[in-house]
């Protein structure tokens, strides 16, 4: 087993809707990121701590991410993938067949020099906003490493 630090767990939740299906993903925050649409979303996710299943570890962070807690559903494991830093990503899945009763309302933040090398600590949020988009259109906005998670949604609905 890989060790705790190295996996994250998250939660992808998808909603049927006459256009198709739509999937709950996460804008990252930070300078990095404020400016970037395509490839700069995210299933919401974090690290897995010791001693704390993937499952229970995609819960916390969804509400650590979101700022509210998943809805309580029966959630699936979905399926893992690889990203380009070698580090595994686990994720389970969960129809929402009503309203979320979850607007995006603030996540954690985190402390960065910016500009680098300026002196300058700053706090950022790790998500600045977070929505439902069609599923198809989401494949070209989350970063590349989880495109297979949302093809495996895919197959699984029959998309």
């Amino acid at each position: 087993m890989t060790p705790a630090g190295t996996v994250s767990a998250g939660i992808l939740l998808y909603r049927l809707r006459p256009t198709g299906p739509e999937v709950w993903i996460a804008h990252m925050g930070g300078p990095f990121w404020a400016r970037k649409h395509e490839r700069a979303w995210s299933i919401p996710k974090g690290l897995v701590e010791p001693g704390e299943s993937t499952l229970e570890a995609a819960l916390r962070e969804f509400d650590e991410e979101i700022g509210a807690p998943p809805p309580a559903l029966a959630f699936d494991f979905l399926g893992e993938a690889r990203q380009r830093s070698g580090k595994i990503v686990c994720v389970y899945t969960a129809e929402v067949t009503g309203e979320l009763g979850v607007d995006f309302v603030g996540s954690n933040t985190f402390t960065l020099e910016w500009p680098r090398g300026s002196g300058v600590l700053r706090e950022y949020p790790e998500i600045d906003d977070a929505r439902w988009v069609l599923l198809g259109e989401a494949r070209s906005l989350v970063v590349a490493g989880q495109e297979p998670l949302l093809d495996s949604l895919g197959l699984r609905l029959g998309r």
